[in-house]
């Protein structure tokens, strides 16, 4: 428990060794990813970065990630379960482009500094602390980025794995927290994750994290489909939070119901030590997934169980 009290109290070290980090590198990298993700890749200058989906043509999540700039590359930085795959998907649309692809997932690794404290121990470390949400700077052999996988704030280091001890020398500051307790957290704090809470059937538009979307950018894969939901209005179901009674959480997949029809399903759920509480995550017909609506989740009759509401991520 001391890296989950860390992270809501101090600073906690979160080891994220295991991403999976794509670079891509050549005159034609920044139209290729443009054409490709969901967010305006070709504005960004090298020191920036954002938050974006890569789709199918029928606008299905291949996954998310963070896209960085740099002077002479981007990198594409996403969860484990999906490198293998967009590297696959960016190399097959290669074709007479100017664009080099490189796997550092097994080269490089990365830890963050989360909880209200991290800028302290970034600054005894003498570490840079970019202030804008995904912009970055070098540090020692890698990079430092204003990013958090758990919602609480923080920033990421990348280093090349054979710097990795003298990284973290500086550290000692942090306590180490697992993968546990960066679970709770995350989900205390509505953040969803890809392969959790954000499948290949998914759309963008159901996940609420509008901040991974721009809607006048120009075509893109998946574009067609995002527009024709854009221009209806909604979609018919949305990821919201869930605030539950009791300390058993319900198995992912539970059924949600309101007034005996089924509304939705559970794709994360954890019990909060702070909250007291069950705290989830569920993709919920509208327009059940108002804040405050009284619902029923699927082995845990008689609780009082509550939507959160439609919890969109802006990165701290």
């Amino acid at each position: 428990m001391q890296g989950y009290q860390a992270l809501h109290e101090t600073a906690a070290l979160v080891r994220l060794g295991t991403r999976g980090r794509i670079a891509a590198a050549g005159e034609d990298a920044a139209r290729l990813l443009h054409a490709m993700s969901t967010n305006h890749i070709q504005q960004l200058q090298p020191g920036q970065g954002c938050y974006a989906f890569f789709l199918t043509a029928q606008g299905k999540i291949i996954c998310d990630a963070v896209i960085l700039c740099f002077a002479d590359h981007f990198l594409i930085d996403v969860e484990p379960e999906a490198a293998q795959r967009i590297y696959e998907h960016l190399d097959r649309f290669i074709i007479a482009d100017d664009v080099a692809l490189e796997d550092r997932t097994a080269s490089w690794t990365a830890f963050s500094v989360e909880g209200p404290r991290a800028a302290e121990v970034l600054a005894a470390a003498g570490i840079p602390r970019p202030a804008q949400p995904w912009t970055h700077e070098p540090w020692n052999e890698g990079f430092i980025v204003r990013c958090s996988v758990t919602g609480v704030g923080g920033w990421r280091i990348s280093v090349p794995k054979a710097a990795e001890a003298g990284a973290l020398a500086g550290l000692s500051g942090a306590v180490e927290a697992d993968d546990e307790a960066v679970r709770v957290v995350r989900l205390e704090e509505g953040r969803p994750r890809y392969g959790e809470d954000i499948f290949e059937v998914t759309l963008p538009m159901e996940t609420a994290q509008e901040h991974g979307l721009h809607y006048s950018k120009g075509c893109y894969i998946g574009q067609e489909i995002v527009e024709r939901v854009r221009s209806r209005g909604h979609v018919n179901r949305l990821l919201a939070g869930l605030r539950l009674e009791g300390s058993q959480p319900p198995a992912a997949g539970a059924r949600i119901l309101v007034a005996g029809a089924d509304v939705g399903k559970v794709t994360s759920a954890v019990y909060s030590p702070v909250q007291g509480q069950i705290v989830g995550l569920a993709y919920l017909r509208v327009p059940h997934n108002s804040p405050g609506t009284a619902v029923e989740v699927e082995g845990l009759r008689g609780a009082t169980s509550r939507v959160a509401g439609p919890e969109p991520i802006a990165e701290s």
